[in-house]
């Protein structure tokens, strides 16, 4: 395994260089990889695996959108597409993608197919973790573990297309055959990952709730709105204030973060924005770190698994649902957003359409 080494602390990496995809195909070779559930990681990981070479199957309700998906992608009824029963009982290494709600629901059905040397695969540790509420908990006679890409199915899908990949993460629960690690990574691989690094199943969701909540969309999102209205409260038009605290963030500065880091960022921008971003930062960062550990306390205590689990199985949960998503889609500020993306040169006049509709909703 490579090793990242930051200031004495060493971590485990494993690199495309060191574990070919022809290698990964020669470990699952004697699998039957069932993906069960197509809402939002399943094409993604499906297709990837499929387009690499592995035998795959697919597993989802009969009848529902994310059916009829899976069918639209070219998988065939009755060859390579059934319903989540018989993919769990053809399959001999089951990637279990359903959403966190969807895995519940569907755990007795998956759980007598898990026989003896099977394997089970997560891309999220929320079922096993809090076992205790979901009622998850695997056969003690069979392999479990996962691999969890740090982006959505759908941009893990659209790099591997352009021949990139999206980091991922792999943990091992349980390791019945003594193979769990090599079929871990080969399906990391076999998935389209840029490289994957080590972690546990408890280490996984803490973060992936966390950054979920925090950084990658609650905090982002809370951050827009508080700059778009003070912005706006202040004269600036609507294109302006989405100019400036959105389209410029995601257009141009954060890709050059992606390439460069946030410190080249800092070095390579005019005297005016460095100072004030030197000065400002630590203002942001105090206000908010007392918020990111109550976050994580929260996500760390269950209560925020537990609040999933029971807003979800209210009935009334997907039409309150509906409305909140409703409020943030028809804000000024994200319908100012849909009029300046159709203004980019490269715009593609599909691209604003794009919605995702499935049963299957799973978080990233």
């Amino acid at each position: 395994m490579a090793k990242l080494n930051f200031g004495g602390l060493q971590e485990n990496v494993v690199v495309r260089e060191e574990f070919s995809l022809e290698q990964a195909k020669e470990t699952l070779s004697n699998e039957v990889i069932a993906v069960i559930g197509y809402g939002i990681q399943g094409p993604g990981q499906a297709l990837n695996l499929r387009d690499n070479g592995f035998n795959v199957i697919v597993g989802q309700r009969k009848n529902t959108s994310s059916w009829y998906k899976a069918v639209k992608d070219g998988w065939v009824p009755g060859k390579n597409l059934f319903s989540i029963e018989n993919a769990a009982k053809h399959g001999t290494l089951l990637m279990y993608l359903l959403s966190d709600a969807g895995q519940i629901e569907q755990w007795k059905v998956i759980c007598p197919y898990l026989t003896e040397g099977k394997s089970l695969y997560f891309s999220h540790g929320f079922g096993i973790t809090f076992h205790e509420k979901t009622g998850i908990v695997p056969p003690k006679d069979v392999d479990v573990f996962l691999v969890a890409p740090k982006g959505s199915g759908t941009s893990l899908r659209r790099l591997f297309v352009q021949g990139k990949g999206i980091n991922s993460s792999y943990a091992v629960y349980q390791n019945y055959t003594g193979k769990a690690v090599g079929k871990c990574i080969a399906l990391g691989m076999g998935i389209g990952s840029g490289y994957l690094f080590e972690t546990n199943f408890q280490n996984e969701v803490y973060s992936d709730l966390t950054g979920e909540r925090g950084i990658l969309m609650g905090a982002l999102e809370g951050l827009f709105e508080a700059q778009y209205n003070v912005l706006r409260k202040n004269g600036h038009s609507p294109s302006e204030a989405f100019n400036e605290t959105i389209e410029e963030l995601t257009q141009s500065l954060m890709p050059l973060v992606a390439e460069n880091g946030m410190d080249w960022m800092y070095a390579n921008t005019s005297v005016t924005a460095q100072r004030g971003a030197l000065d400002w930062r630590h203002k942001f960062r105090d206000a908010t770190a007392p918020v990111f550990e109550e976050l994580y306390e929260k996500v760390k205590s269950g209560q925020e698994a537990e609040r999933v689990i029971s807003l979800g199985k209210k009935p009334d949960y997907r039409e309150n649902l509906e409305k909140e998503l409703k409020e943030i889609r028809e804000s000024e500020m994200w319908q100012a957003g849909a009029q300046v993306r159709k203004l980019r040169p490269d715009n593609d006049p599909n691209e604003n359409e794009i919605r995702i509709e499935s049963e299957d909703r799973v978080m990233f």
